[in-house]
């Protein structure tokens, strides 16, 4: 049973929450009734049997949970007003729950709460187009506009949610999952904190691993992730879609999401499998749902065509006997071609728009540049055929579009296949200072396959042995392990 809820995690997790952010507006409260919604499975399914829509059923067990919460609390600060003597007759500035109005571009006062709690549970309403839903849009456990009929009903009162079914849908909205996408990537975070935030609660990874994506410390990531919930809460950002004019400057921050969602996806940090194919579906879900938003955005298209390219090969990844095969070892009529003509397209016209503007002095996008590099590899009929000049000038132009300890490193193994594994060792040697690359595993081995080539076995032990105490999924330790035999006894 434990197992069965833990594949509910991983694969239904972003859309049980994302919904639940729907009911709750408030991210803090929406995992707490989502983890417990998990725990309740542990012990329900063990008696009901797992139902055959694990995530239909966790979703509507933590929203019930959400509603009751709300519920439990709107009848508490109704309540205890009256236990209180008050003398005098209240005015409307005296209306429990509700902050005083802020000026354009103003953070509303804080309020005080009868509960006790923080006043980041406690929406205020906002303005906004008719309909909208936001983490800000109403008091809590309210939703949308007052409804005719009752004493609860007087203009600018909202009503309370009396069911799921009582929840209002925003005409024309994409997936919640969206939704849940641009509110952690909004412009009042710092752009780390949006990856790493989108990552955490759409994603449902662990912080440890958000911190690996990130090479940083798992105390930095977890303080990263609390600091960013917090702003969101004060900050009242909106649980929703931006307009189509506010698209593109907030665009950036979601395909690094998207990105760093597909790499974690690609090659696991931890666990047994090489691959988690929820991770990488659910990153290609995304990015087809961006191409949808923005058609005509060539950074969309490169980060769709990244994926594909890449995707295509999963495939030739792994032998029959579950070892990690080298792109040189891969059986290239396992790849998915359709898959890399869609990809090849969406390159070609990636770089053709280049984005608003552009001249003929202005580099690609970062996206479509590795996009680029990607149908380079999907393109070659043989490893010998590969053709390493173009690689390493497309790395060229990306580390000018986009400087980074990573883009370097993936260059100098580029380096090694084209001009010859010393070539490769000097331009890795270089990067051996970068403080970003400490504890990065991949480093080591690249080291370690160029100094075995140069039959300095000595070395090369000690890198296979370094890049093996910093790789935590098992069949990458497997293969790293196998290369370290190979060389012989010490």
């Amino acid at each position: 049973m434990a197992a069965a809820v833990a594949d509910a995690h991983r694969r239904e997790w972003a859309f049980v929450l994302a919904a639940t952010v729907r009911v709750t507006r408030d991210l803090d409260l929406a995992e707490e009734c989502v983890q417990d919604a998990y725990a309740r499975a542990l012990t329900a399914w063990a008696t009901e049997g797992v139902p055959a829509r694990p995530g239909g059923w966790l979703t509507t067990t933590a929203r019930r949970r959400a509603i009751d919460l709300l519920r439990r609390d709107a009848n508490l600060r109704r309540r205890l007003p009256l236990l209180v003597e008050d003398p005098t007759e209240p005015g409307p500035e005296d209306e429990p729950g509700l902050e005083e109005a802020a000026g354009p571009g103003e953070v509303p006062a804080t309020p005080a709460t009868p509960s006790g709690w923080p006043a980041a549970r406690w929406p205020t309403p906002r303005s906004g187009p008719p309909g909208a839903v936001g983490l800000g849009a109403a008091g809590p456990g309210m939703v949308g506009p007052a409804a005719p009929g009752g004493p609860a009903d007087r203009p600018g009162r909202p009503r309370p949610v009396r069911g799921l079914d009582d929840l209002p849908v925003v005409a024309g909205a994409a997936d919640d999952r969206l939704r849940l996408i641009f509110t952690c990537c909004h412009p009042a975070l710092a752009l780390e904190a949006r990856v790493a935030l989108t990552l955490r609660l759409l994603c449902g990874l662990t912080t440890a691993e958000v911190a690996r994506a990130f090479l940083v410390t798992e105390p930095t990531m977890a303080a990263r992730i609390t600091r960013a919930k917090k702003k969101i809460a004060a900050a009242r950002i909106p649980y929703r879609v931006p307009p189509a004019a506010e698209l593109p400057e907030r665009i950036d921050a979601v395909l690094t999401v998207v990105h760093l969602l597909y790499t974690t996806g690609h090659t696991a940090p931890t666990g047994a499998d090489l691959v988690r194919r929820d991770l990488v579906e659910r990153a290609l879900d995304l990015a087809r749902m961006l191409r949808l938003l923005l058609p005509d955005d060539p950074d969309v298209a490169g980060l769709l065509a990244l994926v594909l390219l890449t995707d295509a090969r999963a495939a030739g990844r792994v032998g029959p006997d579950g070892r990690l095969l080298l792109l040189a070892e891969q059986d290239r009529a396992q790849w998915d071609r359709a898959a890399i003509d869609e990809g090849v397209a969406l390159v070609r016209e990636a770089l053709r728009r280049r984005g608003p503007g552009a001249g003929p002095g202005r580099l690609p996008g970062r996206f479509p540049l590795m996009a680029a590099i990607a149908a380079v590899h999907s393109g070659s009929p043989s490893w010998e055929d590969t053709d390493w000049r173009e690689i390493v000038g497309l790395y060229d132009l990306l580390t000018r579009r986009w400087p980074s300890p990573v883009v370097a490193l993936n260059r100098a193994v580029a380096v090694g296949f084209g001009e010859g594994p010393a070539a490769g060792l000097a331009a890795l040697d270089a990067l051996a200072a970068e403080p970003q690359l400490a504890g990065y595993g991949y480093l080591p081995a690249a080291r370690a396959d160029f100094l075995r080539a140069l039959g300095r076995v000595a070395d090369a032990r000690l890198a296979y042995e370094e890049a093996l105490a910093l790789t935590e999924n098992a069949v990458e330790r497997d293969f790293l392990a196998a290369r370290l035999r190979q060389l012989g006894p010490s």
